[in-house]
């Protein structure tokens, strides 16, 4: 007796099964978001440690005390090492949008992949702050019925966020209809 079955050999796999420890499969398609989100966030850190380093450089101007002095060098130096990270940071975003399910990836220490069934979304955002717009940049936001899995896509031109919204809904409104 043969070992074939007897419609041929069995199908292989087009792609080998990721393993779980490795959520950026390569099966899929990512798109990328604009690094103009690096400006943004630059622009965010440098707006923070520009009050907190006036403010501990007074301190220090005033009281003298090296406490003062400490802590801004501290400030500093966790500025330069938050922009690298930013950096890093949002080349690690990318999104893809698959037959049933978006899937939204970003992280670098903890990597994380969220994957959102369209028919699981109750309702699609699209938001920009004053920063994103004046980078002409925009976020949509997910929203499912379990708050834990909500994920967003930052850093998308107007017009891309605008056209994945309106698929979202489509597809949402598509996939909820069978249930």
């Amino acid at each position: 007796m043969s070992d074939d079955a007897p419609g041929g050999p069995p199908p292989t796999p087009s792609a080998v099964p990721t393993s779980p420890l490795e959520p950026w499969p390569d099966t899929v398609r990512w798109q990328s978001i604009s690094t103009d989100l690096i400006w943004v966030e630059l622009l965010r850190l440098v707006a923070g440690v520009a009050v907190v380093s006036t403010v501990l450089g007074v301190g220090w101007a005033l009281t003298d005390s090296w406490p003062f002095g400490v802590a801004l060098a501290a400030v500093l130096l966790f500025a330069v090492w938050r922009a690298v990270t930013i950096v890093r940071a949002v080349r690690a975003w990318g999104y893809a949008e698959r037959e049933d399910d978006l899937l939204v990836r970003h992280g670098l220490l903890v990597r994380r992949l969220s994957i959102v069934p369209y028919s699981r979304m109750q309702f699609v955002d699209v938001s920009a702050g004053p920063l994103e717009r004046a980078f002409n940049l925009a976020t949509v936001q997910l929203h499912t019925a379990a708050a834990a899995s909500d994920a967003r896509v930052p850093g998308l031109r107007p017009a891309e966020a605008s056209r994945l919204r309106d698929r979202l809904t489509a597809l949402g409104e598509d996939r909820a209809e069978g249930l």
